[in-house]
């Protein structure tokens, strides 16, 4: 095997250092930016918040996801709240057997994540299950999330001004901040 001469050797080191830094720095930033809480209020710790009433049937908005998911996508109207840069909702998912799965969920507009405070059971109870703030990646198979985020509760990264105007961005099929162009 080669070694390269001392010379090459530190212009490649210092190469790969280089294109290493700016990861090394966005890295740092992303970090800061998902542990920082200040825009969200005391009162609003996973601990405290209370959750909604079970979601009823006449409650429910559905909204468009993808035309490729088999599942119906609807979140309880009754169960928005805003607070700060966080829009707090019930989601309902119903596979085409039926079968639903109920979570009470966040989703940090600031941030572009999302937060599951509990899970619903078929008695129409809550399971307090909170998770850790998680990054809300559009690839993901799990793009329900991402459609709230992108074209119903944070259009251009800014939560919506009022519960009344998440429901009609449901019920729309698109916030009106949405040109129908961008959506994919």
């Amino acid at each position: 095997m080669r070694s390269l001469a001392p010379g090459r050797a530190l212009a490649v080191g210092l190469l790969a250092a280089l294109l290493a830094a700016p990861w090394v720095v966005l890295q740092a930033q992303v970090t800061v930016r998902i542990g920082e809480d200040a825009d969200e209020a005391p009162q609003a710790d996973a601990e405290t918040v209370a959750l909604p009433a079970y979601p009823k049937e006449e409650d429910r908005v559905a909204f468009f996801v993808s035309a490729a998911s088999s599942f119906d996508f609807f979140v309880d109207a009754k169960s928005i709240t805003i607070d700060g840069s966080i829009v707090r909702y019930t989601l309902i998912a119903r596979s085409s057997a039926g079968v639903e799965n109920v979570s009470y969920e966040a989703i940090r507009c600031s941030s572009d994540e999302y937060r599951i405070y509990a899970i619903g059971h078929a008695d129409r109870t809550w399971a307090k299950r909170t998770t850790p703030w998680r990054p809300i990646i559009p690839t993901s198979v799990q793009r329900w999330r991402f459609a709230l985020l992108r074209d119903y509760f944070c259009p251009g990264g800014a939560p919506i001004q009022s519960v009344d105007g998440g429901i009609d961005a449901l019920k729309r099929g698109r916030h009106s901040l949405i040109d129908q162009s961008d959506r994919f």
